[in-house]
């Protein structure tokens, strides 16, 4: 049976931060993710860099970074980006200048589109390893997970750096706002193989696992810390 590996996870939230304990706390319904603004501050990129960056793409360029200083991984890894909205408070200032202006400025459509926050993340690391981004129709999260280690599951590919992320959805998008308004990133590895990672937990996930996926990703990142939870209570 087709199988892929899950370690490294990295995963950032407004109130919540990347602290280990803290998402144990969250798992435990003691914390929640909070509905807020808030971004990682990225106080290791340059000033000018991080400056102009949405929620979206600090938040992705975080628990990219956080995956990248816990491994070894190769910096020419594919990366797959998984958004079910994208900049979607940018890309309404900019529709909003259009209507109203006419006219958008060239550098802020180019922070606008879809694959920013991983483009951002590559530039900001110089990795060299190209990426693909997935936006998965009708909201559905578990059928851009199985699009998106297809590679590793077909043998193109060894293993992929695999990045989720949402920003809060503003208030005047009014009932047009999801149910699930959650802001937070994730990222991990996905192996071939079990050991590919020396000395790190891994997940085995099977077709069958896949099958059981949830279409919420906050549900999904409940599902893989819960995973890792119960290893480390053996």
């Amino acid at each position: 049976m087709k199988e892929v590996f899950i370690s490294d996870i990295s995963a950032w939230a407004p109130g919540i931060g990347d602290e280990q304990a803290k998402w144990q706390d969250w798992l435990d319904g003691k914390t929640q993710i909070e509905q807020s603004k808030e971004s990682p501050k990225l106080e290791y990129t340059d000033p000018l860099f991080r400056r102009r960056l949405s929620q979206i793409t600090k938040m992705t360029v975080h628990v990219i970074h956080n995956l990248l200083e816990k491994t070894n991984v190769d910096k020419n890894t594919k990366i797959v980006f998984v958004s079910l909205r994208g900049e979607i408070e940018r890309e309404f200032t900019i529709n909003k200048s259009l209507i109203e202006e006419k006219m958008i400025l060239p550098a802020a459509f180019s922070l606008s589109v879809f694959n920013t926050p991983v483009s951002s993340a590559t530039l900001a690391f110089g990795l060299k390893g190209g990426y693909s981004v997935i936006f998965p129709s009708k909201n559905n999260f578990a059928d851009a997970f199985k699009t998106a280690v297809s590679p590793v599951l077909a043998g193109t590919e060894e293993k992929i750096i695999f990045v989720y992320a949402d920003e809060l959805v503003p208030d005047y998008y009014g009932d047009k706002r999801p149910k699930e308004n959650i802001p937070c990133a994730f990222s991990f590895l996905v192996n071939s193989k079990e050991n590919a990672e020396k000395n790190v937990e891994a997940i085995k996930m099977t077709a069958n696992d896949f099958d059981e996926i949830s279409v919420s990703p906050v549900d999904f990142l409940k599902y893989i810390l819960n995973c890792f939870s119960k290893d480390k209570k053996r």
